[in-house]
């Protein structure tokens, strides 16, 4: 019998040290030799509750899901999958399922039973990450099929999905519903323009802002339950876009990264880099910011040292690098060095509580799952 398995149970790993220059006390939820990161930082990693915490290890060699009662419970694997994808869990509005997807697949797990539904296949298909609508109905996800990218929406009864959405020349990536319109879908396109928004339905495809590939816009999210998508203009501020006026303005200036904002859209979270001036808060109304703690995470990517996308050079150049290096990352897997490795950024989403930050850091050398408390 493996040592890991659907509904292994592994002893706690938990170790704690407060934050040296702003003292934050921070919990290290990993400490197993591999790759260990929090969900997305588009969704929550623990459970509503605050009692679970979810994330993603490859300590059994492949992408897995596992869960821990949140800070010093055993550590509980989830899921056994070949084709899990790290980054697509989400958790339900009460806590019960974890959604996900798996190659061509979208399923859910009962986080207390482990009994797992599939919702829907799409042969052939290669599914992204995860994102839940208001009223929980529906899931929307992009998908490769065919040398094309795709918008799946797909009900969380299990009676089916369907594509929405085909792009005759951009790649989709990062579809998620708005907090309070459960019909309303932001996407981002590449190359630029980056930011769309979409019916559930499939109808009204709209691009919010017009740019070439020059201006770096990135990570963009909703405000809260507001009508603003917040992004980033790498490496230079922090902004905002009305999905009434289209108007952009400028939040604060400097160098916010991954971006995640509580739910009344008055507060920012985000990471940062070159320079790593760590975690901060952003006060959405002054622009002001302050630190939470410093990940120290090496926070990997070619491209983020730039001021516009990658281009065909740049996925070139990265390329010939892989190819001069034996192994590309842990267990030789083939990775992305333009954006990633993702797990190598600190990815941090608040608590539901938004008290406490959950990020990723591999300071220690490994990637390893942090929750630090807001000072």
């Amino acid at each position: 019998m493996s040592k890991y398995e659907k509904g292994s149970v592994h002893p706690s790993e938990l170790r704690e040290f407060t934050d040296s220059q702003t003292g934050s006390h921070i919990y290290q939820i990993t400490s197993d030799e591999t790759i260990n990161h929090n969900l997305y930082f588009l969704t929550p990693s623990f459970t509503p509750n605050q009692k679970h915490l979810v994330f993603t290890s490859y300590r059994s060699g492949k992408a897995n899901f596992y869960m821990i009662e949140y800070p010093n419970g055993d550590i509980v694997q989830l899921t056994n999958g070949d084709e899990v994808h790290g980054y697509s869990g989400v958790i339900s509005k009460e806590g019960k399922e974890l959604f996900y997807t798996e190659g061509n697949s979208i399923k859910a797990i009962h986080l207390n039973s482990l009994d797992e539904r599939i919702l829907v296949v799409f042969p052939e298909g290669s599914l992204g990450e995860c994102s839940v609508s208001a009223d929980e109905k529906y899931i929307v996800t992009a998908m490769k099929l065919d040398g094309k990218s795709h918008i799946t929406v797909t009900a969380t009864d299990g009676s089916g999905g369907e594509i929405i959405h085909t792009s005759p020349n951009q790649t989709i990536i990062h579809p998620q519903f708005h907090p309070k319109h459960a019909d309303l879908i932001a996407y981002s396109g590449d190359p630029a323009p980056r930011m769309w928004t979409i019916k559930r339905d499939g109808t009204e495809n709209r691009m919010l802002y017009e740019h070439e590939n020059s201006e770096f816009l990135v990570h963009e999210t909703f405000l809260g339950s507001q009508d603003d998508l917040i992004v980033t203009h790498w490496p230079y501020s922090l902004r905002r876009i009305s999905l009434e006026t289209l108007k952009m303005e400028t939040i604060s200036d400097f160098n916010a990264w991954h971006i995640a904002s509580n739910r009344e859209g008055t507060k920012v979270l985000c990471d940062t880099v070159h320079p790593d001036i760590g975690l901060r808060l952003v006060d959405v109304k002054s622009g002001e910011h302050e630190p939470i703690c410093y990940p120290e995470s090496s926070s990997s990517g070619s491209q983020w040292k730039k001021s516009r996308y990658a281009v065909a050079e740049d996925w070139a150049a990265a390329q010939q690098e892989g190819d001069r290096e034996k192994s590309l990352s842990w267990m030789e897997m083939k990775v992305d060095t333009v954006y990633g490795p993702q797990w190598t950024h600190p990815h941090p989403s608040f608590s539901p509580d938004e008290l406490a930050v959950v990020y990723t850091s591999d300071v220690s050398g490994y990637s390893h799952v942090y929750v630090a408390t807001i000072p």
